[in-house]
């Protein structure tokens, strides 16, 4: 009878333990699967980020790389027309000790003529001084003008020069450049002046638009021809219609 109490009682306190052990494992599950959830939507999140950020930083090496070659082409440009600036420099020293000669040569030629003029000189011989007086006049007259001509294009080039050198300077156009609008074209918004490179047109050079005085727009040279330009009228600067007859002055003379 003994022996059977003890089995009962070795069995109940066996029942009661491993009621009591479900009742433990029975409360940690929940929090268990939350914790594993916890940790499996950390893991999910940094996997993302991690991604994202090789995204990220493949981009960021495209983007470094595209900038590297743009800023070799644009390295490139500028010496090209610092190249064409030293260039053009360097013919107008040499036509300015070609202009001082002729001009020397010229003055020279006059003082032997008024000189010979007092004498009793042949007209054979006052006629080949005339002749050389003439024909220094007339190298000079050249050197002049391909002088001007060097001129407005190492003013080109140097404006050209700056865009890469000073990216945001202005344009500076001649002080006395004046002209008016021949043709105006509403829909696309562009105009053509009657002035050009002869007068010391610059592309990317910048003219008020006026109208008895008042300002009517502000229009950028697109293209330059010999005496005509095409100028395209600025957004913001439309200050009213444009017409045929228009004055144009130099948004930013030289001074």
């Amino acid at each position: 009878m003994l022996l059977r109490i003890c089995l009962i009682v070795a069995i109940l306190a066996g029942l009661g333990a491993g009621g009591l052990g479900y009742y433990e494992v029975s409360t940690q599950i929940p929090s268990l699967k939350d914790q594993r959830d916890k940790e499996h939507d950390a893991k999910v999140a940094e996997i993302s980020a991690h991604n994202k950020t090789k995204t990220e930083l493949k981009k960021t090496q495209g983007e470094l790389a595209q900038t590297k070659q743009d800023l070799a082409t644009t390295k490139g440009e500028r010496d090209k027309a610092d190249a064409r600036a030293t260039a053009q420099s360097t013919r107008a020293d040499q036509l300015a000790d070609q202009l001082a000669k002729a001009t020397h040569d010229r003055d020279d030629a006059q003082n032997q003529l008024a000189a010979y003029k007092a004498t009793s000189l042949t007209p054979e011989q006052i006629l080949q001084l005339t002749k050389q007086l003439k024909d220094a006049n007339t190298e000079i007259a050249g050197i002049n003008g391909e002088k001007a001509l060097l001129q407005r294009k190492l003013v080109r080039t140097q404006a050209e020069l700056n865009k890469y050198i000073i990216p945001d300077s202005y344009i500076k156009l001649p002080a006395d450049l004046k002209g008016k609008i021949l043709v105006v074209d509403p829909k696309w918004d562009f105009v053509v002046l009657n002035i050009g490179d002869d007068q010391g047109v610059i592309p990317d050079g910048e003219m008020l638009v006026s109208r008895e005085g008042k300002l009517v727009a502000k229009v950028v040279i697109s293209n330059v021809q010999k005496d005509r330009c095409i100028a395209n009228v600025m957004p913001g600067w439309k200050l009213g219609e444009v017409f045929e007859g228009d004055e144009v002055t130099p948004a930013h003379p030289a001074s």
